[in-house]
């Protein structure tokens, strides 16, 4: 992206071999574009939006990043606007050439650290929370009400070194096979949570009767009881307001504890960070994801790692990171987990296609394809060195990739309790999200949306498409800003408080 020249152009050829240019601004029918050979536009065209380089023959596969985005469904004239009205994925070759484009990995010059918590059993911490966590939604009341309680004007003001109480509540736990992969996959979620770093201690509250038992979730999580995790059962301690006191004493028993920790100096080697894109658009695979790309090169060459996920964001673009496996074997559980999710669409009756949603295509993203070309670029160019399932234990360094939908805070979920102790997450409609217990950090993929959304992004990388920067400038101005994070600054959604009803595990199976 660096080799890109961000002049005055008014439209960007991301590649040579590029059918489609993308409009940096709004432009008008009969505007001219010197650039590109005094191409004249047949139609208006939106900001992030495609123009037609050539003409395009129905049928025929059309091109950006050099890559296949899909194919037209009708004749399109040199300067048309190419969009969900004349173009559509469809199916072709993807070469996965396993292994190919694997490359060493430089070390730093300079190892670096930052200011963590480090835990009696050796991991590494960026926050000091204590967790609620509801094992079934008929304890969800009694988590939130707990958690309230310390989000209380000065609840916490003997406790400097504790960042708050935080409430992990879903909608599951009850009506689903008691030995089937859906309560498996919710026991390995909130058990991620419950001995997630960033919880110096957790309180878990059941209902006592549902499906996802307490006892049968701590055997299958390993999860034990003990002075940083305490059991209470509302049906055994007398109902909801009996619990909520009962949690409440278990609280304040664990705050002088949890308080005790200080942060120090510790090895960049310690971070995991989620990666996350969200209300995409046509500037995302331009400037923020390859930005966060280069963040993430620099996080590895310091042996920390990155969670690439979302399975559906990388349809079409899986050939890619099978070109990037460090083994045939990684390779190929990436390409099993795309035809499991081809099956999956199939069987309910519905389309990958489906995303993008309606705002991304409003910000000229038209096909999956197109938009998993864009999210890719999340991952930088080290090599894949594995491939999980949601939620799974992540404990490996370097780039890996963790199966997920396309929903962004549902993937988060599953990344943070495989261990990811930040979150990046990129925009460029303006997402809000936010996470606990691992902080979210937002990068906005174009000026325009920063300005006007201040409150919930970081950093702006429209820089990049104004001309002021590069993407490997940003890249290296990401990899400060999780270092300072990492070390206790806040970000934006933490200023804000998000991130207390985020918890948004995936649920397989069937609800009976």
């Amino acid at each position: 992206m660096d080799t890109l020249t961000f002049t005055a152009s008014r439209a960007l050829k991301l590649h040579e071999t590029d059918d489609v240019a993308i409009a940096r601004d709004a432009l008008t029918a009969g505007t001219t574009l010197p650039e590109f050979d005094d191409i004249v536009l047949l139609d208006d065209i939106p900001a992030a939006h495609k123009i037609a380089l050539r003409s395009i023959t129905k049928g025929e596969a059309v091109r950006r990043y050099g890559q296949v985005i899909g194919f037209a469904t009708a004749d399109i004239a040199r300067g048309q606007h190419v969009h969900t009205h004349n173009l559509s994925i469809g199916a072709f070759d993807r070469d996965y050439a396993y292994g190919c484009d694997v490359k060493p990995v430089d070390p730093p010059g300079t190892p670096l650290t930052f200011m963590g918590f480090r835990r009696a059993d050796g991991r590494v911490a960026t926050r000091n929370y204590i967790g609620v966590v509801s094992t079934v939604n008929c304890s969800a009341t009694v988590t939130k009400r707990v958690a309230q309680h310390f989000a209380a004007p000065g609840a916490l003001a003997n406790y400097p070194n504790v960042d708050g109480v935080v409430p992990v509540t879903h909608s599951f736990g009850c009506c689903i096979d008691h030995h089937g992969e859906g309560i498996a996959q919710l026991r390995r979620t909130i058990g991620g949570y419950v001995k997630h770093a960033n919880f110096a201690a957790v309180l878990v509250i059941g209902l006592g009767c549902e499906a996802n038992q307490m006892g049968a979730m701590f055997v299958a999580e390993n999860v034990q009881s003990g002075p940083r995790m305490v059991p209470l059962v509302m049906q055994e301690l007398g109902g909801t307001q009996a619990t909520i006191d009962a949690a409440i004493e278990a609280v304040h028993a664990l705050l002088p504890a949890a308080n005790e920790v200080t942060r120090e100096p510790v090895p960049v080697s310690a971070l995991s960070i989620a990666l996350q894109c969200g209300g995409s658009d046509g500037y995302s695979g331009i400037t923020a994801n390859p930005a966060l790309g280069a963040a993430v090169d620099l996080l590895v060459r310091h042996g920390g790692t990155a969670i690439l996920s979302e399975t559906p964001e990388i349809y079409g673009a899986e050939h890619l990171l099978t070109r990037r496996a460090i083994s045939r074997e990684v390779g190929e559980k990436i390409v099993e987990r795309i035809h499991w999710w081809e099956g999956y669409a199939e069987r309910e009756k519905g389309s990958i296609d489906n995303n993008p949603t309606p705002g991304n295509k409003a910000g000229g993203l038209t096909t999956i394809l197109e938009k998993s070309l864009g999210a890719v670029a999340k991952s930088g160019s080290t090599p894949l060195m594995g491939v999980y399932r949601y939620a799974e234990p992540i404990e490996i360094h370097g780039l890996v990739f963790m199966d997920a939908p396309g929903y962004d805070p549902m993937g988060a979920t599953g990344q943070v309790a495989s261990g990811a102790n930040l979150v990046l997450f990129t925009t460029g409609r303006g997402s809000c999200f936010g996470a606990k217990p691992a902080p979210s950090i937002k990068l906005a993929t174009n000026t325009k949306m920063f300005e006007r959304m201040r409150d919930d992004m970081d950093i702006n990388c429209g820089d990049i498409m104004d001309g002021s920067a590069t993407v490997q400038e940003k890249g290296e101005e990401i990899f400060r800003a999780i270092l300072r994070v990492a070390s206790g600054e806040k970000s934006r959604s933490e200023a804000l408080g998000v991130g207390d009803d985020e918890f948004v595990p995936w649920m397989i199976g069937a609800q009976m």
